[in-house]
């Protein structure tokens, strides 16, 4: 299996419901790196999983509506825990349709998976990983 994986960051706010969450009930902020991997059993005839530039590109603009703002104001997120957990599906859907549309330099029906790892911290961090076809 061969991979390819970009990364960036994104700053927010954000805060959840239920008492499991302790003081993160409250209004906090967070940095969270986020990376992403798309995988393909065989390289392209360019000798490619994806274009990494298009890739990098493609997960600059899933992030940058959520860079700097407040998660609990945007309407997409209303009633929902924006939990490490969550951001890294919402993520992956957002890649997949890039993928799905041929926005990676080959054709998404090439790729065989994506998976997106949000990072907390440096010792905590969440993924999810599903396949495209």
């Amino acid at each position: 299996m061969y991979a390819v994986e970009v990364s960036d960051q994104i700053m927010i706010a954000h805060s959840f419901r239920g008492a499991v969450f302790g003081p993160a009930q409250e209004l906090h902020g967070a940095t969270f790196v986020v990376r992403a991997a798309f995988f393909s059993d065989r390289l392209d005839e360019n000798g490619i999983v994806v274009d990494i530039g298009r890739a990098h590109d493609v997960l600059k603009a899933a992030l940058k509506p959520l860079n700097y703002r407040n998660l609990d104001d945007l309407p997409e997120f209303k009633g929902v825990n924006t939990t490490t957990e969550f951001l890294t599906r919402y993520v992956y859907d957002l890649l997949a349709d890039a993928a799905r549309s041929d926005g990676l330099g080959r054709p998404g029906s090439e790729l065989s998976s994506i998976r997106v790892t949000v990072a907390e911290s440096p010792n905590a961090r969440a993924w999810y990983e599903a396949p495209l076809r």
